[in-house]
């Protein structure tokens, strides 16, 4: 099932704490034939109790603050990089040439959102630098969609061929994400236990005086990161200076973090300072791509004694797409979910990238579990996601066409403070910032005593220092 349940019961959770959550099921949240919604009151609501269970043991309360899990707020958080607006303008979600594509034989999906990407892309399919979406689109015609999806992919470009669900089933990589848990978790070494700091005072923050080290990109590691920061976490993004990054993709996702740029190779005395300080380190980046830097969940921990290491990848780190970029919206194309959501006539989407962000609030809960469970019995731990064991979950739940609301408990429409949030615009938040004003999405993440909203805005991608605070 679809469920909070099977979420908490993934990361490991105690399943006497489920009691402490309810929900506000609003029907026309996230419509789509496959469990959506279902799936991302899950994730959040997991993310919430993880959240509760360790604000609990550090302000030394009885019992986990009651976590409320509304709908409304849940669809809004999952389309945040749409709700975005800085100065009143939208941002531009997909390139030109990230889209679905007619092939000889079917469809294609690409991503060519950043330039290096793009370049990609076209060099795979023999066109020059400024070939236009016509050109594309011509190429593309003549070919088939499978050998599209390996030239594109062995010139390290993104572009899947459209599957339907039973032929991503009989897909090697398909049986090899069936083989893993929803959240791997393990433990590294037998370091002690971990000791925090007593919480007193409002709001409740489980994370407070944790610091974060994010190496994501894109959505789902970075949404992971931001749902730290909300809870009080000192979270410091660093990126390399040799990747450009989209300004609005940041904005969205850098609330409450800062944001730093370091050269692994020529700024290493740098980076390992941070890792010395680090309680957490989470990264985004494909499998085995950070190994060659010494920054493998062994390698860092050995470095790190107590560390928590969460990874999030697209296809995840075995099989053999085990080493292949990926988005969201690719891992929707191959997985059988467009065709699912799609008609006779083309393809379909998701109503929101609902596997990243999905994915970042399991992946924001498996941080916290672990650190609840090093407060336990010590040891050092790593926790790793996948898109497509997320995708693996929704279509395996799916109940197409029944309303996913039955059977969910209903509360007052007001948030745990009392605030009204019937309207579509309650869920939306504004201020003031480095970049301009920003109208965003309100974190769903919420639970009695806990905070509303991050305690800082995002600031101009790589511009702040490489230190902690």
């Amino acid at each position: 099932m679809t469920d909070i349940t099977f979420a908490w019961s993934a990361l490991g959770g105690d399943p006497a704490l489920l009691a402490r959550v309810s929900a506000v099921a609003r029907e026309d949240a996230l419509r789509a034939r496959l469990p959506v919604r279902e799936l991302a009151r899950a994730c959040v609501g997991a993310c919430a109790l993880a959240a509760a269970e360790l604000g609990a043991r550090r302000a030394g309360l009885p019992d986990a603050p009651a976590v409320l899990v509304d709908d409304g707020a849940v669809a809004t958080a999952f389309a945040s990089e749409r709700r975005l607006l800085v100065d009143g303008g939208a941002p531009v979600l997909f390139a030109p040439l990230s889209r679905f594509w007619r092939t000889a034989d079917g469809w294609v999906r690409t991503h060519a959102n950043y330039p290096h990407h793009r370049a990609r892309l076209l060099h795979a399919l023999g066109l020059p630098a400024g070939a236009d979406p016509a050109a594309v689109e011509r190429a593309l015609a003549e070919r088939a969609a499978l050998d599209v999806e390996d030239a594109v992919s062995a010139a390290d470009g993104l572009a899947v061929a459209l599957r339907t669900p039973e032929e991503w089933a009989a897909h090697a990589q398909a049986a090899a994400i069936a083989a893993r848990p929803l959240v791997e978790r393990g433990r590294l070494d037998q370091a002690r236990a971990r000791a925090f700091t007593p919480l007193d005072g409002a709001p409740l923050l489980p994370a407070a005086g944790l610091r974060v080290l994010d190496l994501t990109r894109v959505l789902a590691g970075p949404v992971a990161t931001r749902t730290l920061a909300l809870l009080g976490a000192d979270v410091l993004r660093v990126d390399t200076p040799r990747l450009p990054e989209l300004v609005d993709q940041h904005a969205d996702t850098g609330f409450g973090k800062r944001s730093a740029l370091l050269d692994l190779v020529a700024d290493r005395g740098v980076f390992e300072e941070l890792l010395a300080a680090a309680d957490v380190v989470v990264t985004g980046y494909r499998p085995g791509a950070l190994d060659r830097f010494g920054l493998s969940a062994e390698a860092l921990a050995e470095r790190r004694p107590g560390l928590v290491v969460a990874q999030v990848s697209a296809w995840g780190a075995y099989g053999p797409w085990g080493a292949r970029r990926g988005f969201d919206s690719l891992v929707q194309a191959a997985t059988g979910i467009a065709v699912t959501e799609g008609s006779a006539e083309r393809p379909g989407v998701l109503p929101a990238q609902a596997l990243d962000h999905g994915t970042g609030y399991l992946l924001a809960a498996a941080v916290l579990r672990a650190l609840t469970e090093q407060a336990h019995e010590g040891g050092s731990r790593f926790v790793r996601l996948a898109l497509a064991r997320t995708a693996a979950w929704l279509t395996g739940g799916a109940r197409m066409g029944e309303d996913e609301s039955k059977g969910t408990p209903k509360e007052e429409l007001r948030g745990p403070g009392g605030e009204d949030r019937t309207g579509p615009r309650s869920w939306l938040g504004e201020t003031e910032s480095p970049i301009g004003r920003l109208r965003y999405a309100l974190p769903p993440v919420s639970f009695d005593g806990g905070p509303h909203d991050w305690a800082r805005p995002p600031g101009p991608w790589g511009t702040d220092p490489a230190r902690w605070l």
